[in-house]
């Protein structure tokens, strides 16, 4: 029974090895449950393994099994046709996934992780988009972490190509982390499926997120690091995919650029070449002849308005410092609008440009902030339809 295997996921200090190693030996979640501690002794189960056992209540399982039905949210065990037979075969796999969404038939068509910075600048935010679009394109399924920056962007790319997007969470099915990729989040739950090994509720904390990645690579016949430092959570997953078998490529970058020094690490290393999607997908033709084809398409340009409103850049006039920037020459209609839901740097982008269309240049020495981070966030903020940007290098608010 599915509260059985909720009991074993939730033993305090068993970990997702041990539980894998009793599942080994006793078959199922439930036969764990029924072995009395006598009989687990006689078993060469551990005194320390035995104590997580000791508590054979399924009250607290069974509470949790009832809110996920009334959630929406599904638990899936192995030996479910759901639960994916990728990720069962590890030694580690979790004990449960709680998953809302429908999860693609992963044995259809090819899988593949895109990972990278969570701090990227606008080159590999572009890429991760376009790669997502592709992979789309060429038949496959995107499997990511769903963090800011490359994962988001790999996933809207996806999505936006019509593709099914798998977005491995570090923190609980119906947690929206973090707080600017909610309406990605909600995408990936109605086109695809959103997997999780933490309950319903459970954190976003650090220490999850390493044991997350080892989820995403499993799960996928690739994982392609787009944009990554040396000691970075991409790099991890990179690891991961090594070790379990599967296939590891990274996107070349600039010399020197602190952003791309980890794929430079896996492509010196022997890491597969990857700067387009049919680059990773051709890898996979020969096992799934029937989903891949060749594609080469990129994803629409953010949308600029007409001509006669692009080739009237104003610059805006001079202004005392004390005044807000919504006194500065305010452009009408924009003070009015919702911008809940950006992060601070895209706010003070958003602010800074409230007094009017603005150079580059300008914009990044009024906005104070780092000009990789403008780069990004202005990237950001174009997909979202925030921003626009005209020629000239302007960029106002739509």
């Amino acid at each position: 029974m599915i509260e059985h295997w909720l009991w074993l996921a939730d033993r305090p200090r068993l970990g997702a090895i041990r539980a894998g190693e009793l599942l080994a030996r006793f078959g199922s979640a439930e036969a764990i449950y029924q072995t009395s501690d006598e009989a687990l002794a006689r078993a060469g189960v551990k005194s320390s393994v035995r104590a997580a056992l000791a508590d054979r209540s399924l009250a607290a399982a069974q509470k949790r099994l009832a809110d996920c039905r009334a959630a929406g949210v599904r638990v899936l065990i192995p030996g479910d046709g759901e639960y994916p037979d990728r990720l069962r075969q590890q030694a580690d796999a979790p004990v449960v996934l709680y998953a809302v969404g429908r999860m693609p038939d992963l044995e259809q068509a090819p899988c593949v992780g895109l990972v990278g910075a969570r701090d990227a600048d606008g080159r590999g935010l572009e890429l991760a988009r376009r790669l997502g679009w592709q992979i789309a394109g060429c038949g496959g399924t995107v499997v990511t972490g769903m963090a800011r920056g490359i994962d988001a962007m790999s996933a809207l790319g996806a999505l936006d190509r019509g593709g099914p997007v798998i977005g491995v969470l570090g923190c609980g099915v119906d947690v929206v982390y973090p707080k600017e990729n909610a309406a990605v989040l909600a995408r990936v739950a109605e086109s695809g499926c959103l997997v999780s090994e933490y309950p319903p509720g459970a954190a976003p904390l650090a220490r999850r997120f390493p044991a997350r990645n080892r989820i995403i690579s499993a799960l996928s016949d690739g994982v392609v690091v787009v944009q990554a430092a040396e000691n970075s959570g991409a790099m991890i997953t990179a690891r991961w995919a090594a070790e379990q078998g599967r296939d590891v490529f990274a996107v070349p970058g600039p010399a020197g650029d602190p952003r791309s020094r980890g794929c430079s690490e896996l492509l010196r290393n022997g890491a597969l070449l990857a700067e387009c999607g049919w680059d990773v997908l051709r890898e996979y033709e020969y096992r799934y002849p029937a989903a891949v084809r060749e594609y080469h398409g990129r994803p629409p340009a953010a949308e600029l308005p007409a001509p006669a409103e692009r080739d009237r850049p104003v610059r805006p006039a001079s202004v005392p410092e004390k005044q807000t920037p919504a006194e500065r020459n305010p452009v009408p209609g924009v003070q009015s609008r919702d911008f809940s839901g950006l992060t601070e740097p895209q706010r003070r982008i958003v602010q800074t440009l409230l007094c009017g269309p603005m150079q580059l240049d300008a914009l990044i020495d009024r906005a104070g902030l780092p000009a990789g981070q403008v780069l990004s966030q202005l990237t950001l903020l174009e997909l979202r339809g925030v921003v626009r940007r005209d020629p000239g290098k302007f960029y106002a608010l739509n």
